[in-house]
């Protein structure tokens, strides 16, 4: 049984910097696809980013210049490292993964729509930015 934990969020000023951390267990395919995804107060669910076993990775609109995915495969923890965090990323933020992910020429870990459904979800961790 695969389960997702997130850990990391808190308070941060406008500017600052956060590592959000989710700890997978029950995941260690061989090939895998996970991913953050946020979601504000009256938003919709929204992508941040993806990462799969070749290390490539997909980006939300707008999130690449400041956020950055990685994962340890040791220790089987995904990261999202937050730069210069704005108020408007202030969300409940979510580990994610695919099961029976299959890398393939065209790259399907994607969090831009529409992306295949992610099958496994963390129970989130709130991240609030104040200014």
């Amino acid at each position: 049984q695969v389960h997702l934990v997130e850990s990391g969020g808190g308070s941060v000023q406008a500017g600052g910097s956060l590592r959000l951390s989710c700890a997978a267990s029950g995941y260690d395919n061989k090939n895998w696809c996970m991913a953050w995804f946020r979601q504000a107060p009256g938003k919709e669910r929204e992508g941040v980013v993806a990462i799969d076993n070749e290390g490539r990775t997909s980006y939300g609109e707008s999130m690449k210049a400041r956020f950055t995915i990685s994962k340890d495969s040791v220790s089987n923890i995904l990261y999202l490292q937050m730069n210069n965090v704005k108020p408007e990323d202030t969300a409940m933020y979510y580990c994610a993964a695919r099961a029976n992910y299959q890398p393939s020429w065209r790259l399907t870990c994607s969090v831009v729509p529409p992306h295949p459904d992610f099958d496994f979800w963390g129970q989130g961790t709130q991240v609030t930015v104040s200014s």
